[in-house]
């Protein structure tokens, strides 16, 4: 059994293709901050510093999400999923200007999909 941390509905799919052909590679990060909350932000690779204090959670159509660790420790017992839904987003984030923003779905693990999840990375992808 194969068990991703985060995957993607096909409309973000599709949102995050766009936004790769207009603005190059991008990543993804979820800090819990004070300025857009839980919200995912999406950005130019390389745009933040992804540090020790990050999680990798795996790739969305070919781009790598990234979740604070302190916010992790709430999230990681669930499934992420992506999803884009009308409405202003993050003020830095990327898909802004279109009138969608990303949005995080969860749904809880089975015991059998946690138990087959691997180990968290911390740091940039590699």
């Amino acid at each position: 059994m194969t068990v991703g941390r985060v995957s993607a509905t096909e409309a973000a799919l599709a949102l995050i293709a766009e936004l790769v052909a207009r603005h190059g590679p991008l990543m993804f990060h979820q800090s819990g901050g004070c300025c857009d909350g839980s919200a995912p932000m999406c950005l130019p690779r390389g745009e933040l510093v992804v540090g020790a204090q990050d999680v990798y959670l795996g790739d969305i159509g070919g781009q790598p999400f990234y979740m604070g660790a302190a916010q992790f420790e709430y999230w990681q017992h669930t499934h992420l999923i992506i999803d884009v839904v009308p409405g202003r987003g993050g003020m830095f984030s990327l898909e802004g200007p279109r009138g969608v923003r990303f949005l995080t779905r969860s749904r809880l693990y089975t015991p059998e999909e946690e138990a087959a999840l691997p180990p968290v990375r911390h740091g940039p992808a590699a």
